[in-house]
């Protein structure tokens, strides 16, 4: 049995909950008025289920092709590897995520807080989260 991990991030934090060879799970939890980057996944596949609050998801193949829906508690979104995709919180809002394991398996095209690349950093996002603390 692993413990659980708390991943700070700018827009709120990721519990880690299970991170195996063959699958991972974590709750999202996203504070209203905040989004993720706008990112895509060379290789992870995933699921999303919005368990409370609303979100504006934004998906699709490419920058000039995105489509923006509203999320309210109960609906899910199948991410395929590739797809472009972002999550605004319209309220404060927890996301179950099921996923393969590649966890470190993203690239940001677009970043509220300046974050860019490939890849997660976990100090960064652990700064950032206590700067808007404050």
């Amino acid at each position: 049995m692993h413990d659980l991990q708390i991943k700070l991030k700018p827009w709120g934090r990721e519990i880690w909950f299970a991170h195996t060879p063959k699958y991972a799970g974590k709750i999202l939890e996203v504070k209203k008025g905040h989004r993720l980057s706008l990112q895509f996944h060379e290789q992870k596949e995933e699921t999303q289920y919005l368990y409370s609050g609303s979100v504006k998801f934004t998906i699709g193949h490419d920058e000039q092709h995105l489509e923006e829906r509203i999320l309210k508690p109960g609906q899910k979104v199948d991410i395929q590897p590739g797809m472009i995709h972002r999550i605004e919180a319209l309220e404060d809002a927890q996301i179950f995520e099921v996923s393969t394991p590649e966890l470190d398996d993203v690239i940001k095209l677009a970043d509220d807080y300046g974050r860019s690349g490939k890849g997660n950093d976990e100090n960064l996002d652990q700064t950032l989260a206590n700067e808007l603390k404050s």
